[in-house]
């Protein structure tokens, strides 16, 4: 997963609107990212949306997705959408 919103979240509501993929939701305590829809902005933006809005910074980087493999994921999801 490239992303992951830690329990630090105060459930301000201000990440879930900027995803450019619609990867973050209201979880049972906090907001969550889907790891399956995340692409850490690539594709949209140069940097994670989440992250440039978040008061409290609880949106730490995880580099365990290449950027080739977030663009690829970001086409699939690209593709997806359109059809």
């Amino acid at each position: 997963m490239a992303l992951k919103i830690t329990d630090e979240c105060i459930n301000c509501d201000v990440c879930e609107p900027e995803c450019p993929n619609g990867a973050i939701y209201q979880g049972i305590d906090i907001y969550e990212i889907n790891a399956a829809n995340c692409t850490e902005c690539v594709g949209h933006f140069d940097t994670p949306q989440c992250r440039e809005v978040c008061p409290v910074d609880c949106i730490p980087l995880d580099f365990a997705e290449t950027k080739d493999e977030l663009h690829a994921k970001f086409i699939r999801l690209t593709v997806a959408k359109a059809a």
